[in-house]
């Protein structure tokens, strides 16, 4: 081999050499060092964890409220309806942070394929369970409880306190209070809260002053007290929303109010849970907050 050729072949094995050598340095360099942006990515990556550890544990509290409101929720209704209330299947959700890094098309695909089967098969579910509620309700119309408001265009800020351990404003002691106070001036209209008969009609200037009871079916009797005028009479049918009386005063109130009780069986039941059908979502919120927070009743 000439001289040229020598040269030739070790200027290519030093060329061989500072390649690998640039390559082993880059890898060590990316092994052991990281760039501005890497590590902002990996700060990033970690604030994600953290969220979705988070995002989880809230995931999981917002589950049980929800579990617990649909149990009261169904607590309700059996109450009301005497039935058991109607079922409707849980859609599950689909878990997108899912251990794997990577999911497939396929897979996004086949998920919202089973969510919409899911949907179609609960929209269905909840037409059964209508049609099924409105055949209870016209089947037992004559039965159903007292669920209207005994006042007409009442703001939540006539609501007073509803059943509980009350300051009394006569005795000045707590004392139990078995209804909820409307305030309303005197002479204004009250009206059946439901269908029914009036089963007891009382005059008197003292106490609970004038009272009208009306007997509605399932074991519900309403009581409607502090009635200045009254314009039905014992043993008289009643439609809901027909005018019974109006609102009075006595010697042993502190305001004109309406004083309004639901009993079941004998029991006393807090009527702001029997108010609903009359009112919005808001309107309800807002009496229910009235009428637990009031903590001096007006009679």
């Amino acid at each position: 081999m000439n001289k040229g050729s020598r040269i030739l072949s070790r200027m290519l094995r030093y060329l061989v050499a500072m390649i690998t050598l640039a390559i082993l340095f880059y890898f060590l360099f990316a092994l052991f060092f990281s760039t501005q942006e890497e590590r902002r990515l990996q700060r990033e990556n970690g604030l994600y964890r953290r969220m979705y550890g988070e995002m989880r544990a809230q995931e999981k509290l917002i589950g049980d409220v929800v579990e617990s409101v649909q149990a009261k929720d169904d607590a309700i209704y059996r109450e009301l309806f005497e039935t058991p209330p109607p079922s409707l299947d849980a859609i599950t959700a689909v878990d997108v942070m899912a251990d794997n890094d990577s999911l497939s098309e396929n897979f996004y695909q086949a998920a919202v394929a089973s969510a919409s089967e899911r949907l179609m098969l609960m929209a269905h579910s909840v037409d059964e369970n209508f049609a099924r509620i409105f055949s209870l309700l016209e089947a037992r119309r004559d039965s159903l409880p007292p669920l209207a408001l005994p006042l007409r265009d009442m703001s939540y800020v006539q609501t007073g306190a509803s059943v509980g351990l009350k300051h009394n404003p006569l005795y000045k002691l707590e004392m139990q209070h078995d209804g909820i106070d409307f305030i309303a001036p005197q002479g204004a209209a009250v009206y059946a809260a439901g269908s029914g008969i009036v089963s007891k009609v009382t005059h008197s200037s003292k106490g609970l002053g004038n009272v009208v009871e009306i007997t509605h079916g399932t074991g519900y009797l309403t009581r409607y007290c502090l009635l200045g005028e009254i314009t039905t009479a014992q043993g008289r049918s009643v439609k809901t929303g027909q005018k019974i009386g109006t609102v009075g005063v006595t010697t042993a109130i502190t305001a004109s109010h309406l004083h309004f009780e639901v009993l079941r069986n004998g029991q006393v039941c807090d009527p702001v849970h029997y108010l609903f059908n009359s009112l919005t979502p808001e309107e309800y919120s807002h009496i229910m907050y009235m009428a637990v927070s009031t903590a001096q009743s007006l009679d």
